[in-house]
């Protein structure tokens, strides 16, 4: 557990960054520090391993005090990942995520066997190992500073906006791929954001603050969406916090999945008629595994991969309203696509039954007023 106490940061011109700053994050959970630029996000998160010195107050990690620790015993506690990675560019992948485990005593064999490791439990291939920072991509380069972080078995993790880099699909396998993680591990995570949405989907808590450091409400994902504490709160969170709610309700027990026909690439337009339930036929490979939709009233010969309509998403089995409201809006049939873990279909949902089971989960009393 990390606690802040009263925490106060206050700079010799008089500037407050952080203005009496008192919370928890409980231990093997991910808190989210989120708010606008100037709110002292970052310069909270760098005063636990005391690259910056608390002016007041105290934080604890387990009940110690940091500021009673060793400053390198205290750092050697935490693992610490920031925006770039902060590779070192003259050691290759296994020996940057190596550094920390010989930093804490391990020696350099078994070192080098724990970055291995740790590189496919990021999510990356060992032959990776050998390449050098320059030769990897940018959420390769996110993927090797979180093994370096946590090659010391850290009891503690600081993320300095870590996946914010990065271009928006890359972001979301980071983000993914690091929730996988956490489920393995649990480690006690501090993580700094600019972005509402990553706050919600990664945090088991967040703390939202407000310029000058202040504190204006700590909860998580789902209380925030469906009781801000205030109008700072509400209007940081979003308008559309009720359609982000809609992530934290389960569609699995109250949606039916249809059977939906379908059909290969290369059959004819007029035999997929046969089988469609209207104009729009759903197109899958040899695993069935789906590819796209067709619009059967602009077709008349075989069906090429160029007469695909891609504007579908697919929502996964353990699917969250969310999900399947936007597979049911986005497909052009109005008929969300349901797949499972390997992305076989497993059938679709109405638009209309998605509708009406937000309403029946609403009317349930699903947490306030979202």
């Amino acid at each position: 557990m990390i606690v802040f106490k009263n925490v106060t940061k206050r700079y010799d011109n008089g500037t407050i960054a952080v203005d009496d700053l008192s919370l928890e994050a409980p231990k093997g959970r991910i808190t989210i520090f989120v708010g606008p630029s100037g709110c002292g996000k970052t310069t909270s998160l760098r005063m636990i391993n005391r690259l910056i010195a608390p002016t007041s107050g105290s934080i604890l990690l387990d009940g110690q005090p940091t500021e009673a620790m060793n400053l390198a015993q205290l750092r050697r506690k935490i693992g610490y990942v920031i925006q770039h990675a902060g590779l070192f560019p003259h050691l290759n992948v296994v020996q940057n995520i190596a550094t920390t485990a010989r930093l804490k005593g391990i020696a350099k064999k078994q070192a080098l066997l724990i970055a291995s490791e740790l590189l496919e439990r990021v999510g990356l291939d060992l032959s990776f190992g050998n390449r050098y920072p320059w030769q990897l991509s940018g959420g390769q380069q996110q993927r090797v500073g979180v093994a370096r972080a946590l090659a010391s078995d850290p009891e503690f993790m600081l993320m300095d906006e870590p996946f914010s880099a990065v271009d928006p699909v890359v972001r979301h396998q980071l983000q993914e791929e690091f929730l996988r993680l956490q489920r393995d591990i649990g480690k006690t995570i501090i993580m700094v954001t600019h972005d509402i949405d990553e706050a919600l989907k990664l945090g088991d808590q967040v703390a939202v603050l407000r310029t000058g450091g202040v504190l204006a409400q700590v909860a998580s994902p789902k209380e925030l969406l469906s009781n801000p504490a205030d109008s700072f709160v509400a209007d940081f969170v979003g308008r559309d916090r009720g359609y982000r709610y809609l992530s934290f309700v389960d569609a699995a027990s109250s949606l039916a999945v249809m059977i939906e026909p379908v059909v290969a690439l290369g059959t004819e337009a007029a035999a997929a008629r046969i089988v469609a339930k209207d104009q729009w036929i759903l197109v899958v490979n040899a695993a069935a595994q789906p590819l796209g939709w067709v619009d059967l009233d602009r077709q008349s010969g075989p069906l090429r991969e160029s007469d695909l309509n891609l504007s579908g998403t697919l929502a996964s089995q353990d699917h969250s309203l969310r999900q399947v409201l936007d597979a049911a809006l986005s497909a052009p049939s109005g008929r969300g696509v349901i797949v499972d873990a390997g992305r076989v279909l497993a059938g679709s949902v109405r638009l209309s039954d998605v509708v009406a089971a937000i309403q029946s989960a609403k009317a349930a009393g699903w947490g306030g007023r979202p």
